[in-house]
């Protein structure tokens, strides 16, 4: 595969044609390579001679750090292609499951074997339908895709023949089905030279006659070779026209393995037949000195040739294929069909061998060398070229591989921990990771590979992005706030159901923290309460609700009873979670019943909000951190001119939880009462909290003193059932 010559980061680093202004600054770009992949790390880092001058960092100074990788993200048909054949490759992880839960892990198994060859099949059909239509957008997309393409193509296609045959057909001959695959994959001779040729009234006497005719022999075309022979009929010698006439119907009538039903009658027609070859090399061989030459070939020679492949002469075939300009997987393949017929797999890395020997394949061509390895039985090497081919094959050869017990499946290497399997899908994954997009799939390969390729696939659900390029929340602008909203809840439930599916329940719950707290920096505490409680994240629930609380210290209580209702469905859920801590769901019942006090304040329902201040100290509700609060925003009501608002009793309750404020305060425990008050009289733009106890004091003398002068404890209300979702 192809490395990207640059790395484009969004947004940019720096701007195009503005290095100049980059090292002005102090500052230049540094990179970290990743230990598991082609992927860096690229960040501002500050000119060495730079550094001394350089203030110390704050916690609210933001660094930018971008993660990119060396190989440029998938194309659309790439993307396209990886999709579809994923499809395929879940289909294998969920035979080799079936396999193995029932015990059974043989390739021998009729049904398994047929199974695994139906997916190699359909990788094979993928990879030609890729590159006919990569082939057809010529302009469009560059050419290499499509050879590329066909690359994949040749290579998946030779090793379902020589590794997944038919069922009972292993140790079947294999000459033929070489044959079809080199013709399907391999054109020659070219149509053009056919119609060149067939336009001729004298095809003969031109000079790519004999090559054409005898490639098309040496290939198995009989159509082509019959209608050129019979061309033949119009030449001058007597003795050409008579042979010409003898070979046709001898090679209409070659043997094929696929016409017989038992190998033993394969073997005595293709005997047979080789006992009417000997008799035309003796017609061949009668024809006298003088007639072997016309006015423009030595026919006798050419023809020589065709009889001698017929005859299965290895030399013969290796002078044809050199004088032909055809390569190793000619003459391998011409070996399997004229020299020895009943070549079976097994034997072919011998034959490769011998032919290498004089006619070694071009190095620099990797889908070559992956025919290689494929020919002489080395799974593993084929592998190592596949890989540099494209990762994509080396990663579904292996899923093939292991099942079929061509690499080992416990031969784990002591330093990676992984198989051969594993370590190619592996590397398979760090390719899709270039497309952050293409999460799942990558998540779906890595964690076919055991305890390793879990963790990788933990650590990119952890990481899948939330938010791509948001706005700043803005709680003045719903509709927008709705539709971020929308947006990440479809992510992180997409997330989650895949972590459901795996079963990685820790990475579902640290994706649902990380959801959460994206949703405390939007303001969305509802959501936010919602996913911390699905990730059983009690503290983290907890800071959300001191968050919430913290809005009524700094926007004021109107916009905090906005905020709590949000919250407050949350609460019914929590208090039916036997999981939930009981400190959490107090703290939030103390949210709610103190937006709910706010709520009737700003109503004007003052003898309910009298009720509620009270009932929230009363009954343990309200922190003690929250009690000076409270107190402080009883002096309205303990003022309010009609009527009194407590029962004697109530203002009784208020005055020994001030005094206990005081005391402690003075004791030095004044951090644990009255830290929220001062943080509230700051913003204010007030000081003293002392200040204002002794209003809450005084304000309580007054009311005492004014029970007692009307005679009556304040109004007796009758105990309300607080809705605490509300």
């Amino acid at each position: 595969m192809r490395s990207t010559p640059h790395l484009d980061v969004l947004p940019p680093l720096v701007e195009a044609g503005k290095t100049d202004e980059l090292v002005e600054s102090g500052r230049t770009l540094f990179t970290a390579v990743s230990p598991l992949n082609d992927s860096y790390a690229v960040f501002l880092v500050p000119l060495f001679e730079k550094l001394s001058t350089r203030p110390k960092p704050t916690d609210s100074d933001e660094q930018n750090v971008y993660f990119v990788s060396s190989k440029p993200p998938p194309s659309t048909e790439r993307r396209l292609f990886i999709g579809d054949t994923s499809i395929i490759f879940a289909a294998m992880q969920n035979l080799t499951k079936t396999v193995d839960k029932n015990g059974v892990y043989s390739t021998q198994q009729e049904s398994i074997q047929r199974s695994i060859r139906k997916l190699a099949l359909d990788y094979v059909n993928f990879a030609r339908e890729c590159w006919i239509h990569t082939s057809r957008m010529a302009g469009e997309i560059d050419q290499a895709d499509a050879d590329h393409y066909r690359s994949l193509y040749t290579c998946l296609s030779l090793f379902t023949i020589l590794y997944l045959p038919e069922y009972g057909m292993e140790n079947a001959p294999v000459g033929d089905d070489l044959m079809e695959w080199l013709n399907i994959h391999f054109i020659e001779p070219s149509t053009e030279e056919g119609d060149h040729l067939s336009g001729l009234e004298r095809p003969w006497e031109d000079e790519t006659f004999w090559p054409y005719l005898t490639r098309a022999i040496l290939r198995g075309l009989p159509k082509a070779v019959a209608f050129f022979l019979g061309t033949l009929a119009e030449h001058p010698s007597g003795n050409l026209r008579r042979l010409a006439q003898s070979i046709i119907p001898l090679l209409s009538t070659q043997p094929k393995l696929q016409h017989f039903d038992a190998e033993r009658d394969f073997a005595y027609a293709s005997h047979r037949w080789r006992e009417k070859v000997k008799m035309l090399r003796i017609e061949l061989d009668d024809v006298p000195e003088s007639d072997r030459r016309d006015s423009f070939e030595d026919w006798w020679d050419r023809f020589s040739d065709i009889v001698g492949i017929l005859e299965g002469r290895e030399e013969v075939i290796r002078k044809v294929c050199e004088d032909l300009g055809a390569d190793w997987r000619e003459v391998c393949v011409a070996w399997g069909v004229f020299v020895d017929t009943r070549l079976r797999r097994q034997d072919l890395p011998d034959v490769v061998a011998q032919v290498l020997e004089d006619m070694p394949p071009d190095p620099t061509i990797l889908e070559d060398m992956v025919h290689v390895a494929l020919f002489m039985g080395d799974p593993l090497k084929a592998l190592e070229h596949a890989a540099q081919l494209d990762p994509w094959l080396s990663a579904h050869l292996a899923d093939m591989m292991e099942p079929l017990s061509l690499v080992e499946q416990q031969a784990v290497n002591d330093e990676s921990e992984l198989s051969v399997r594993e370590f190619y899908v592996l590397s398979y994954t760090h390719y899709l990771h270039s497309d952050p997009a293409m999460w799942r799939i990558t998540v779906s390969y890595m964690y076919s590979c055991g305890k390793v390729g879990a963790a990788a696939a933990d650590e990119i659900l952890v990481r899948v992005p939330l938010r791509l390029q948001s706005k700043p929340s803005n709680t003045n602008d719903s509709s927008h706030s709705q539709a971020d909203q929308g947006d990440l809840s479809a992510v992180v439930k997409d997330v989650n159901a895949t972590c459901h599916e795996y079963q990685r329940e820790a990475a579902r719950r640290t994706v649902c923290k990380i959801a959460a707290q994206t949703f405390v920096q939007r303001k969305e505490y509802g959501l936010a309460i919602s996913y911390y409680s699905s990730a059983e994240d009690w503290p983290g629930l907890g800071r959300v609700i001191d968050r919430v609380l913290q809005e009524y210290i700094r926007s004021g209580p109107e916009q905090y009873t906005k905020f709590v209702s949000g919250i407050a469905p949350s609460l019914q859920g929590l208090r039916a979670n036997s999981a939930a801590h009981g400190v959490f769901i107090h703290r939030l019942m103390f949210a709610v019943r103190y937006a709910e006090f706010h709520q009737r304040l700003l109503n004007r329902d003052l003898q309910d909000a009298a009720w509620d201040l009270v009932s929230m100290l009363q009954e343990g509700i309200a922190p003690k951190a929250w009690w000076a609060v409270l107190l402080c925003d009883a002096i309205e009501l303990l003022q309010y001119d009609p009527t009194p608002l407590f029962s004697y009793a109530s203002a009784c309750t208020l005055l020994r939880d001030l005094d206990e404020i005081i005391s402690r305060t003075a004791q030095g425990a004044g951090e644990d009462y009255l830290k929220i008050l001062e943080s509230k009289l700051q913003i204010d733009g007030q000081k003293d909290s002392q200040k204002q106890l002794q209003l809450v004091r005084f304000a309580l003398a007054k009311y005492f003193a004014r029970c007692a002068m009307i005679g009556t404890g304040g109004t007796q209300t009758v105990r309300r059932m607080v809705d605490p979702t509300v």
